[in-house]
């Protein structure tokens, strides 16, 4: 006897409820970051602030999640053709093509994510350093620094602006700043601002505590923001699965809950 074989997963049904919530998550972040509440933002003043704006930014991103996978999944559900099942089957489907749905929206958002960055990203020069260069200046920038560093400062303040910082980025490291790298920057305080070396000294060990402070402010923001990505990514995937059942069941009956409250009202 030929039996009816129904797909497990409608794929049109699930990208389409994928671009809704992709969309959804898009413009509440946006609505997010006009107002200042988007909890991941690369604005090097995000680890300046308060406990409780870290609190209310992840809050929002957990809004975001819950809102948008909640209308991705029911509408990935609704869409998708009736099912000849019983009930605990055709809702464990559905909550797997909520599932789907939530997987498929986090990687439509991370390509967009990346092709911002990408677009944002200035292009090589003319002559076009390899990538493994890139690479290279980026990941050991301050041990080219010392490779190529002279008992001449080198007359370009942009240069020794980024030297120093990459200097002062290892006074949140184990060892701190080291004696050599805290000489150099009191001989180039001095030189650019034509101080005597005891004030010189005096900016430079400041500047080594503020930096090492916001360095350890910046490593908490960053852990707070994962954690409430990722808090806001699993409880996405609950509301997923649960709003996708919940199409489901509407499909089946051919009805929907604001569509027989408006008649109600009507």
């Amino acid at each position: 006897m030929a039996t009816d074989i129904q797909s497990h997963f409608q794929w049109p049904a699930i990208f389409g409820g994928a671009a809704v919530a992709a969309g959804v998550s898009l413009t509440l972040n946006a609505f997010g970051a006009g107002i200042g509440l988007a909890a991941v933002s690369t604005d090097p003043s995000w680890r300046e602030a308060s406990s409780v704006t870290w609190l209310v930014g992840g809050a929002f991103l957990l809004f975001i999640a819950i809102i948008s996978f909640a209308v991705g999944g029911y509408v990935s559900a609704r869409m998708r053709e009736r099912l000849s099942l019983d009930g605990a089957e055709s809702e464990f489907r559905d909550g797997m093509h909520g599932l789907a749905t939530w997987g498929v929206a986090i990687v439509l958002g991370a390509l967009i994510a990346l092709g911002a960055a990408m677009a944002a990203k200035p292009s090589a020069a003319a002559g076009g350093n390899p990538a493994a260069s890139t690479t290279a200046e980026t990941l050991l920038a301050a041990e080219l620094d010392t490779m190529f560093r002279t008992g001449k400062v080198i007359d370009d303040l942009n240069y020794r602006r980024a030297e120093a910082g990459r200097i002062l980025l290892t006074a949140n490291g184990k060892n701190g700043v080291s004696n050599p790298d805290r000489r150099y920057l009191t001989t180039i305080t001095g030189i650019v601002l034509n101080v005597p070396e005891a004030e010189a000294t005096a900016r430079v060990n400041d500047a080594i505590t503020q930096s090492k402070d916001a360095l350890h402010r910046a490593r908490v923001a960053a852990v707070l923001q994962a954690f409430f990505v990722a808090a806001a990514l699993l409880v996405g995937a609950v509301i997923s699965w649960y709003a996708a059942t919940e199409g489901g069941k509407d499909r089946e009956a051919g009805a929907s809950h604001f569509w027989d409250l408006h008649r109600r009202r009507v």
